[in-house]
């Protein structure tokens, strides 16, 4: 019991010596703290390999999906390049590894991958981290992981193209081409939409099909102005921006007066015997008094005639009857039972009564009031087209001008005559009342020098002093009995569009292959239809000027011509038929035409183009312009000068043009990083 006690009462006293003792307390603690000091400075050092590591990956991941999205360009993931199969996606893995070093910072085990889907490529990157001093807590591996992605993503962007469609696009521009040059045109402009609206059309382009589109958070729109000698703009307009009474070269009906001198009654000569004929008869004697008789007509009173044969009331002379009788002959050949058993021939003679009439005075005795044709300039009623401000839906009209001097129904297709001008030889600056000319200013109800009218290709026919001399033109009003031919060539190409978003590539398809023309080149009526069409100040502005988010858009027009300007004095054009109308040129002379730079009207149509294009690059408009066609330095030469910096391009074939077209396409595509 002693022993125990004492054994205690020794270790307690040692332990309070001990605990007395503080010589050694500071490596005691030292020795503890340790432990925990490792861990915090070991992980701060882990800490920093992993944030510079993952920041490398991050890096290097986006720079292979930029790389990626590039080399897909207007194309599609899988494509092969220059040889080499998923060629994007290779590009994208290359870039990742030149920008990740896997001997840095002892990472294992680096992965990545690269996908793409409606157009944005998306990548993924791995790697295992080996910890250093984590391992006393036991912590031996981090992994990390980052993600990125790239797509093409434009700008708000408007395109309008202005399109050749005359009729030289329906040659080939070599003869090696597989298809005609509007074919290849048609084809081209698809190709340009799937690159910047990221929409699969019917064309098999190059690079494969995209989809997915640009997303709704960008705006993209594209229009569109086939031109040759017109453009068809009309129905895009208000018919109030139109006049309500507008001059045409056309005729109209007139009363004249004479008196008979003589008539005279001739047969004219039997026509030859048609081809067999057949009919349906019961029997053959039935056939044969039917289809083998004799039947001359009675002649009976033919009136008074209408036709003008030698000058008319130009001077007096004879007037034919409008529907002379006519004699028909038949010949029975044969007869057998059936249906059409009966067979024969015919044949007709007609027989004229004419008259000789001098003219006389409205109201002289024993006179007769014929009618006849004044031809001139001749107001016409606009307003039976318009409903309102709209049109009417059938957008038919009415005038006196059909043969017999009876009133015709016809359609107007919606090309126009362009407003009010002035006729200078250079037109920079564009002089004041050159209203054709100007881009922004909405028609004034009250000033119809600043309206529009309609181009009504029917109601035109031009006229000649002497009516048997088709080379003798007259600016002169006449009034005649003869039908003069319309002396006028016309063309009214596919309807225009205003901007839109054509987020269904089938009604893109359906209306780029529904593009059409004929007939010649006139480039500035082209021109100032795209630029007003696209102007964010002009005629539009409501629809132009921003995005209904009140977003900044970027524009470009788009012109593609293969031909030179080549006028005609006889087309019937924007501002009416040259010949007769005078408009832009000399009104005491006749114009001349010709192509290049030959004629009064081409010299007015290439000063205007210049005029123009100056004018849509000053406003903000970036200009493309696209020779299609062989080379021709003087053509070439005020193309580049219309185009904006650099941004002029020549194509020599159907490739060269489809290739132009994506380059185009591709520099309007801005490539952003979205992560």
């Amino acid at each position: 019991m002693n022993e125990r006690k004492h054994g205690w009462n020794g270790a307690r006293g040692f332990l309070g010596a001990l605990a007395r003792d503080v010589r050694a307390n500071t490596l005691v603690i030292m020795t503890i703290a340790l432990i925990p000091l490792a861990g915090m400075i070991g992980g701060g050092i882990d800490i920093s390999r992993m944030y510079i590591v993952k920041t490398r990956l991050q890096h290097a991941c986006d720079a292979g999906a930029l790389a990626g999205r590039k080399a897909m360009g207007g194309g599609i993931w899988a494509q092969k390049v220059n040889g080499i199969d998923n060629y994007p996606r290779v590009s994208a893995e290359k870039f990742f590894d030149a920008n990740y070093n896997n001997q840095a910072y002892g990472a294992l085990n680096v992965t990545r991958s690269f996908s793409e889907n409606a157009g944005k490529v998306t990548g993924a990157a791995q790697a295992a981290l080996p910890m250093t001093l984590m391992k006393v807590f036991g912590h031996t591996t981090e992994t990390l992981n980052v993600a990125c992605d790239a797509e093409m993503r434009l700008p708000n962007t408007d395109v309008m193209f202005v399109l050749d469609v005359t009729g030289s696009m329906n040659d080939k521009a070599i003869n090696s081409d597989p298809q005609t040059k509007i074919q290849a045109l048609r084809s081209s402009v698809k190709c340009f939409y799937e690159i910047v609206a990221r929409l699969d059309t019917n064309e098999n382009c190059a690079g494969g099909a995209p989809s997915g589109g640009v997303g709704p958070e960008v705006q993209v729109r594209f229009g569109f102005v086939p031109y040759d000698m017109n453009v068809n703009v009309g129905k895009l307009l208000p018919s109030n921006w139109f006049a309500d009474k507008w001059t045409y070269q056309s005729r109209q009906v007139a009363t004249v007066w004479g008196l008979a001198d003589s008539h005279s009654d001739s047969w004219a000569n039997w026509s030859n015997w048609s081809q067999t004929k057949r009919a349906t008869t019961s029997t053959q004697a039935d056939c044969q008094n039917n289809y083998g008789a004799d039947f001359d007509g009675s002649r009976g009173d033919l009136g008074g005639g209408k036709n003008e044969s030698n000058g008319g009331i130009q001077g007096g002379g004879n007037w034919q009857a409008d529907q002379p009788w006519r004699d028909t002959d038949r010949n029975f050949q044969s007869w057998q039972s059936g249906t059409d058993g009966c067979r024969y021939q015919e044949r007709t003679r007609d027989y004229t009564r004419t008259f000789s009439y001098h003219k006389v005075a409205a109201g002289t005795a024993n006179a007769v009031a014929f009618n006849a044709w004044h031809y001139g300039p001749i107001e016409r009623d606009i307003t039976q087209l318009k409903s309102g401000n709209e049109w009417n839906p059938l957008y038919r009209y009415s005038a006196d001008i059909a043969n017999g001097y009876g009133t015709g129904t016809y359609t107007w297709d919606g090309c126009v005559e362009e407003r009010h001008t002035v006729r200078e030889t250079n037109y920079s600056p564009i002089p004041s009342g050159a209203n054709d000319l100007d881009i922004d200013s909405t028609p004034n109800s009250s000033d119809a020098n600043t309206q529009w009218g309609p181009a009504l290709d029917d109601v035109i026919i031009g006229r000649r002093q002497n009516y048997n001399n088709n080379s003798s033109y007259s600016t002169n009003d006449i009034t005649t009995f003869t039908n003069f031919s319309t002396n006028r060539s016309y063309d009214c190409p596919t309807t225009a569009k205003k901007l839109q978003a054509w987020n269904d590539p089938s009604t893109f398809d359906t209306y780029v292959d529904g593009m059409w023309g004929g007939g010649n080149t006139y480039h500035d009526i082209g021109l100032v239809w795209g630029a007003r069409l696209l102007s964010p100040t002009g005629i539009f502005r409501s629809e132009n000027e921003f995005t209904p988010k009140g977003g900044e858009i970027q524009r470009h027009l788009i012109f593609m011509t293969d031909g030179d300007a080549c006028t005609s004095e006889y087309n019937y054009q924007a501002y009416g038929i040259a010949w007769w109308d005078r408009r832009q040129t000399d009104p005491n002379q006749a114009p001349t035409s010709g192509c290049t730079t030959t004629g009064t009207l081409t010299q007015q149509v290439n000063a205007r183009t210049q005029a123009l294009c100056s004018a849509v690059k000053n406003k903000n408009i970036t200009l493309w312009v696209i020779w299609f066609g062989a080379k021709n330095n003087t053509i070439e030469d005020m193309l580049k000068t219309c185009a904006t910096t650099d941004r002029y391009f020549a194509a020599r074939n159907q490739a060269d043009l489809q290739k132009t077209f994506q380059s185009i396409a591709s520099e309007i595509s801005q490539l952003r990083l979205t992560k």
